[in-house]
């Protein structure tokens, strides 16, 4: 079937497993197609854990691949999808397992990135690629998968249900109306982690200049809890810490709640964007015109284009758009001040709104 589409086609198979972030820069397309054909079936091969913030959306057809399960998730997969078939596979991850979860979709078309953007032999997958662009956001990339099915126009809603069980505990967890600063100070990558102690004083200045709630967030890994810790112990003002303490949807109902998120590059920084919150964005490590919070531009405290003129000696945009400066100490470019200074900048506007 040639592309693009003349008429909206049957069926339609989203391939993107993770990450959190992602399946939020992702959503929007999905919902695009849905506005745009609204009688196309979407089916969504997606993560286990990514699945608990999204699998509920009326309208589309969720697959759970379980990458726990080993050679397994591959069989639950291909059991799913048995004697099915669809009019075009969108190929929205680059990985060697979503590759092979690939092969198990019948499908005659199969689109994935362009060649120049097509990491691990991605391109080898598929028979037909992206428009190419250069230099975009990462939302704006996956958008380039509605162009080539032939959808040139937008919906950058994101809708994510949150069960009223969940809604009650974010409520318990986080009651009232006073403003919250939901601060998620960790990220899957502990390269882009700023220091607890800057943390810290951040949160201690929001709360005596501006009377803000600080509120935690995070996940129950052993760094994520260690961190709050830190943060915690250093702060002189209490603070709320949840982290640990929330599912996807319940920390989606707290960012809904809150006034302003601080946050490196991390999924709870665009769960935030989809939420409709605020983000200041923690910047050093990697490129925020490529992977910032999406609505949240002019809060990003970027350090990013200095660490790349530091390592490499030339300017981030002479470089590989990808690229990402891992080394120790990145992150510590990012200055109480500069935080505090973004604090004021963002309160100052909103006052005058």
């Amino acid at each position: 079937m040639p592309l693009p589409f003349q008429s909206a086609p049957e069926s339609i198979c989203i391939l993107r497993l993770s990450a959190v972030g992602d399946i939020c820069h992702t959503l929007p397309v999905a919902r695009t197609i849905q506005s745009q054909w609204p009688s196309t079936k979407l089916t969504w091969i997606i993560g286990k854990l990514e699945a608990s913030l999204v699998r509920d959306i009326p309208g589309i057809e969720f697959i759970v691949f379980d990458k726990s399960r080993g050679v397994k998730a591959y069989w639950d997969v291909r059991r799913a999808l048995r004697s099915r078939r669809f009019d075009a596979l969108l190929h929205m991850q680059m990985s060697l397992r979503s590759s092979v979860v690939n092969r198990l979709v019948n499908t005659p078309v199969r689109i994935g990135f362009d060649r120049a953007r097509a990491k691990d032999l991605q391109w080898l997958f598929n028979n037909a690629q992206i428009p190419a662009h250069r230099n975009q956001h990462v939302m704006d990339s996956f958008f380039g998968f509605a162009e080539a099915l032939g959808i040139n126009e937008r919906e950058l809603r994101w809708d994510i249900p949150i069960p009223e069980s969940d809604q009650q505990q974010a409520e318990a967890l986080l009651p009232g109306k006073q403003p919250a600063l939901v601060i998620s100070p960790c990220s899957s990558m502990s390269y882009r982690n700023w220091h607890s102690n800057g943390y810290a004083a951040v949160c201690d200045y929001a709360v005596k200049q501006y009377a803000f709630r600080v509120v935690l967030t995070g996940g129950p890994s052993i760094t994520e809890l260690e961190m709050g810790q830190d943060i915690e112990t250093q702060c002189k003002i209490p603070i709320i810490n949840l982290i640990g303490k929330t599912n996807l949807k319940q920390l989606l109902a707290i960012l809904k709640k809150a006034t302003l998120v601080i946050s490196p590059d991390s999924g709870p920084a665009h769960m935030a964007t989809a939420a409709g919150t605020p983000v200041i964005g923690l910047y050093a490590c990697t490129n925020p015109d490529r992977a910032r919070p999406y609505f949240s531009g002019e809060w990003v405290i970027d350090k990013y284009h200095e660490a790349v003129r530091a390592k490499h000696g030339k300017e981030a945009s002479e470089l590989s758009w990808g690229l990402r400066v891992r080394d120790p100490g990145t992150m510590e470019r990012i200055t109480v001040e500069d935080v505090t200074r973004k604090l004021d900048e963002f309160m100052q506007k909103t006052a005058r709104c």
